[in-house]
């Protein structure tokens, strides 16, 4: 029997791994709502890669989102329970890019994610 990694109520930051090199890049993050043996249900925000401006763009509008884990296909990473989710956006750092909420978490993207 699968027993679940995650619990509800963590947050989350899911990285969706591109299959093909034209793939929108694209980012969520999120509280977990529900967990399955192989599936989370979590709401929060999509953030997507403009390549126009080289940077990813926050959509407004929360989403629900169902993330099958028994693949490869997501690069998953648990954020602290402090992590301010409304606030979460990316930035440059010191030539470095960086998910924070600029209340006190920051996570380094760049040893997941290449700045294009």
């Amino acid at each position: 029997m699968n027993t679940p990694v995650f619990s509800v109520g963590e947050k989350i930051h899911i990285i969706t791994r591109r299959l093909f090199p034209k793939d929108v890049n694209q980012h969520f993050a999120g509280e977990i709502q529900a967990v399955s043996a192989d599936q989370i249900r979590v709401e929060g925000h999509v953030f997507v890669y403009n390549s126009g401006k080289n940077e990813y763009e926050k959509r407004p509008e929360k989403r629900i989102r169902i993330f099958f884990m028994s693949g490869a296909g997501h690069i998953v990473i648990i954020l602290p329970k402090s992590a301010n989710l409304e606030s979460l956006h990316y930035a440059n750092k010191n030539g470095r890019l960086v998910f924070t909420d600029e209340k006190g978490f920051s996570l380094d993207i760049n040893e997941f994610v290449p700045i294009s």
